[in-house]
């Protein structure tokens, strides 16, 4: 809006609203509201800013507000007032509200959720301690309960932890992006609930040498449990430390096994078995007080009937 327009103002209400992008000519404004063919005005947006000087301040017809509210003593003490209270209620609850780039949860939906979201990264942290080539696609599978809560919060955590043993900065944040990058892509699916479990989590990929996947679930007591690896039934909690092995079910392994460990003065905590059937393919899953040695791991891995062996630790506990 220009002197000449201005000018041609008439007496009289008239509202002109410039928030489509018009500029406003400052001084034919100023002379306009001294004369009295603009009445009154009200701006926003200032030539330089944040504006210290105007010739619109002090005018009795001219309102002068902050570009942005947020701008104001007041409203950034108010903003930094909820920051401090989102990141106490994430810190405390797992609640997370507002973000950009994460899925945003409610106080008792993230109450439900948290323990399901330690069982996720703990699961996918896991399974990427065991793949020992390039995976292309990580498969997620939602059972009973589980896949009425907000699966985009779980999925993100069970893709930060399956990165975590290969990438140190890894978090929900950024795992998409650097899932991408090299090539994964994330699948999911629900079903039903099976068996003894009214819930539970499925976690499987597929690698140029096997296929591996396992599956976790909540007890009443909310702690994570892992109950199948490798599509055979094992029962087995959580420790820092853990000890992978397959090997053929044969009499004798498992007290070879633990006299490997004794030598090597490491503690089992947990000793978990699964197994085919008799004779056939068996898994060990033990918790141990300490991680294994090198050597130790090199003494396991050479047992009779021993087919492969995993050292494993976890950071979510």
């Amino acid at each position: 809006m220009n002197a000449q327009s201005l000018a041609k103002a008439k007496a009289g209400v008239r509202i002109i609203n410039c928030a489509r992008g018009e500029l406003i000519d400052d001084a034919a404004m100023v002379a306009a509201l001294k004369s009295g063919h603009v009445a009154g005005a009200a701006f926003d947006v200032y030539v330089e800013e944040p504006a210290k000087e105007s010739p619109y301040f002090g005018m009795p017809n001219v309102i002068c507000t902050p570009h942005l509210g947020a701008s104001t003593r007041e409203a950034q003490e108010n903003v930094a007032r909820q920051a401090a209270s989102y990141l106490a209620d994430y810190l405390q609850h797992g609640i997370i509200h507002a973000a950009i780039n994460l899925p945003s949860t409610g106080g008792s939906e993230a109450r439900h959720l948290r323990p399901y979201i330690l069982l996720g990264g703990q699961l996918g942290e896991f399974l990427g301690q065991m793949v020992e080539s390039a995976v292309s696609e990580l498969e997620i599978e939602y059972a009973g309960e589980v896949q009425t809560l907000n699966r985009r919060a779980l999925s993100l955590a069970i893709l930060a932890g399956f990165l975590r043993p290969q990438l140190s900065n890894v978090n929900a944040v950024n795992a998409p992006d650097l899932a991408r990058a090299r090539g994964l892509t994330v699948s999911e699916k629900t079903s039903p609930s099976l068996g003894a479990f009214d819930t539970y989590i499925r976690l499987a990929v597929k690698t140029t040498r096997a296929k591996r996947s396992i599956a976790g679930t909540l007890f009443s007591d909310k702690l994570p449990r892992i109950i199948q690896l490798m599509g055979l039934d094992v029962k087995a909690d959580w420790m820092a430390n853990m000890l992978y092995v397959t090997n053929e079910d044969k009499p004798g392994f498992i007290g070879a096994l633990g006299t490997v460990l004794g030598r090597h003065g490491v503690n089992i905590g947990s000793f978990n078995l699964g197994r085919a059937r008799s004779g056939r393919d068996a898994i060990a899953l033990l918790g141990l007080d300490a991680r294994i040695s090198d050597a130790a791991l090199a003494e396991v891995q050479a047992l009779e009937n021993v087919v492969e062996t995993r050292r494993l630790s976890f950071s979510l506990l």
